[in-house]
């Protein structure tokens, strides 16, 4: 079955597979822009082929409830992710929502209205297994914020390792207006991502900024102007994700778990995570590569091995 799918910056070709198992071969074009919305799965996992090769987009796409987290949304993201973490094939991945003016919304509030009370807490246990899952994906993670990204949504992306938002995007963890918290993560990664006192005035306060006000506090990466078709951040992160693609995988992948592991721990526990990481590299292809073709003058062309 073929299918067109709105993947601007992708060259050549880009391989969907749905999360229900069925394939599918899409033409990348720029003019399919407006077809994203007729495709069915709340989410999608895309892989890109040809000069984007290695790159991976999971796509929220679940407009009628703004993206909103639902039991089966939990589901098919998680799915996403484990078909994710063990394909060394993969060099960079971006999250990124098909629903103009809307990156994810937090959770489905007309599903858990209807929940027992007994059954929140796994919910939300499961919620955050699925956001902790995104954080410790081998490859970097980078969300692509296009639109508003509320409570659980901006949980998602506190999980990426790099964020990019249109300037317009809107941005908040607004639990404390429902008289809960942050459970999926939030009250942890945003302080240490921008400090604890002003991660304390932002989820107090629940309070929404935009997306030039979060790249002045260092929430997000980047911040872009939104474009006539509304995924300027979309196109940003592909650019980010082609540039990180292009370096050794396995270097990549190692100096993500190095970052990760010693920016929790003292800096002589660091340096020794980063010592372990780095013999991971040394006897590797990609390595003799680099060097190889330093000393040609020449692009490398890196395997993952």
């Amino acid at each position: 079955m073929l299918s067109r799918l709105n993947v601007s910056k992708a060259n050549g070709y880009i391989s969907h597979l749905t999360l229900n198992k069925q394939f599918r071969l899409c033409h990348a074009s720029p003019s399919d822009q407006g077809s994203r919305h007729l495709l069915k799965d709340e989410v999608q996992l895309d892989r890109c082929e040809g000069e984007t090769s290695g790159i991976a987009v999971i796509s929220l796409n679940r407009p009628k409830a703004k993206n909103a987290i639902s039991a089966r949304f939990l589901h098919l993201f998680t799915e996403a992710l484990e078909s994710l973490k063990h394909d060394k094939s993969v060099r960079a991945v971006i999250v990124r929502s098909n629903v103009p003016g809307i990156f994810c919304a937090g959770a489905d509030l007309k599903e858990r209205a209807k929940m027992a009370q007994s059954d929140v807490g796994p919910f939300v246990s499961k919620l955050r297994a699925m956001v902790s899952g995104l954080s410790t994906l081998p490859a970097p993670v980078i969300a692509a914020l296009d639109g508003a990204a509320m409570g659980g949504g901006l949980e998602i992306a506190l999980a990426c390792d790099l964020r990019i938002a249109a300037s317009s995007a809107k941005m908040g963890l607004v639990e404390a207006k429902l008289a809960i918290l942050p459970g999926a993560g939030g009250s942890q990664r945003l302080p240490r991502l921008i400090g604890v006192p002003l991660a304390k005035e932002l989820i107090f306060t629940g309070r929404v900024i935009d997306g030039k006000a979060a790249h002045e506090i260092g929430l997000v990466n980047h911040v872009v102007d939104q474009n006539k078709d509304g995924d300027a951040a979309y196109h940003r992160a592909l650019e980010l994700a082609e540039e990180i693609s292009r370096n050794g995988p396995v270097a990549v992948r190692m100096a993500k778990l190095a970052i990760n592991c010693g920016s929790e721990v003292d800096l002589a526990t660091g340096l020794a995570f980063e010592e372990t990481c780095y013999a991971q590299v040394i006897p590797t292809k990609d390595r003799l590569e680099g060097l190889q073709a330093f000393r040609e003058k020449r692009t490398p062309k890196y395997l993952g091995e």
